[in-house]
């Protein structure tokens, strides 16, 4: 039964990454990627918590599922290329740093959180 933990959990973050897109776009305009840089950090930051509180169980529900899909790389990744192809590339590469830096900054601040 651990699949269904996981389809469980990805239930709930698809959709919590499609409206926090939403909202982004609506109170930023399209012209970067808010959204997926918010639900990325706030989804490494869920992930440190939990690597050392959660149960297996937990895990499998909140970490793989629930962060698996509220978290996105190959929209990152995507999001990087359009800008960059649209010519917005002082926007793209910091849009690449600070994804890097504030991914790890929030997973560091949660594994942390969780001793």
């Amino acid at each position: 039964m651990n699949w269904l933990l996981v389809v469980v959990g990805a239930a709930v973050g698809a959709p919590l990454r499609w409206w926090a897109e939403l909202a982004a776009r609506a109170r930023f305009g399209p012209g970067f990627p808010w959204g997926t840089l918010a639900v990325n950090v706030a989804g490494s930051f869920v992930l440190g918590l939990l690597a050392g509180v959660a149960s297996a169980r937990a895990q499998l529900l909140l970490g793989t599922g629930l962060c698996g899909a509220l978290t996105t790389y190959s929209t990152f990744s995507y999001e990087t290329l359009r800008l960059y192809e649209d010519g917005a590339r002082l926007r793209a590469v910091l849009y690449v740093l600070v994804s890097l830096a504030a991914g790890l900054g929030a997973v560091w601040l949660g594994v942390t959180a969780g001793r």
